[in-house]
């Protein structure tokens, strides 16, 4: 019984030492729910089934495991967060600054706490668009906070500025939100601002995918750039793996059947079941077959007797 135990929950990727500890707490006669739920109480995560050392010749399917579709967009990594797995950082220097003061004061002090949010993850590819005329002294109607850390950031290829000039005493302004879109998009990176850019999503279709699938939203909190945890919901990635090119795999997580044993879904069950050893996707036919120790050969040779009949 110890053995069969130990084997089963090998299978399912817990480490040997863990499931030794929990079987001498609890006994060998503990039921597999209480062997289960004590090592998740202790914090034991089950490892990749390849790391084995008896692979099994079935690919094990844990019922009740999140499921694999939505997970599988985003690709396994090695754990190294180097350069080389982030995305690229496009920042909307206007959208940054203005919400940094409240959108009374251009700060440019948001700009440099988000610039620094992103440099200490490891990221390499950081720009920042903001118009050119903000390089022109503050004005009552238009005021800058921390004019020189523009200039700073200039002279790092970081900020870049887009084109404006005055005609006829007009000031004629490109739009930056242009840029800002188009430069993401063609570095295939990340936009960070808190507008939609709706008028660009209906200007062009790949846009429109673009903008809702790598806008990431931030806020500030006591001079602290603070993007979400979960930028697209919580069904959508974590913003690691939003920021990385070769996302994570979440790990599955472990419910089981509310039913138990008197569960009657067979293979239809989502749900984890412990008393299924070796999780074999059988039918509720099948399934009794087995209880009884009748061959599943034997058992279809009836079926297609009792047909003929």
């Amino acid at each position: 019984v110890y053995q069969s135990k130990l084997d089963f929950f090998c299978k399912l990727g817990y480490g040997k030492q863990d499931i030794c500890k929990v079987l001498e707490n609890l006994g060998q006669e503990a039921l597999e729910d209480d062997v289960l739920k004590e090592l998740i109480r202790m914090g034991s995560k089950p490892q990749a089934l390849e790391s084995q050392a008896q692979p099994s010749p079935l690919k094990l399917v844990a019922r009740g495991s999140c499921s694999t579709t939505a997970g599988s967009k985003w690709l396994a990594e090695d754990g190294s967060d180097s350069s080389g797995y982030l995305r690229p950082i496009v920042i909307d220097g206007s959208n940054v600054a203005m919400s940094h003061g409240n959108k009374e004061v251009f700060s440019c002090w948001g700009i440099q706490l988000a610039v620094d949010w992103f440099r200490e993850r490891g990221h390499t590819y950081i720009k920042v668009f903001v118009p050119l005329w903000r390089k022109e002294p503050p004005r009552q109607d238009s005021p800058i906070a921390d004019q020189h850390i523009l200039e700073e950031l200039e002279k790092q290829s970081i900020l870049v500025y887009t084109p404006s000039r005055k005609v006829k005493g007009k000031r004629v302004i490109c739009y930056d939100d242009r840029y800002i879109v188009k430069v993401a998009y063609e570095k295939d990176g990340i936009i960070v601002s808190n507008d939609h850019y709706r008028d660009l999503q209906n200007e062009n279709p790949e846009w429109k995918w673009f903008i809702e699938q790598r806008l990431l939203m931030y806020s500030f909190v006591s001079n602290r750039f603070m993007p979400p945890d979960d930028p697209l919901g919580r069904h959508g990635p974590t913003l690691n793996n939003f920021l990385s090119k070769k996302p994570v795999l979440p790990e599955p997580k472990w419910q089981p059947c509310p039913y138990g044993k008197k569960c009657t879904y067979g293979n239809k069950c989502k749900f984890y079941h412990p008393e299924r050893p070796h999780q074999v996707q059988l039918s509720v036919a099948d399934e009794l077959r087995a209880k009884i120790k009748v061959p599943l050969s034997l058992g279809k040779e009836e079926e297609k007797h009792n047909h003929s009949l």
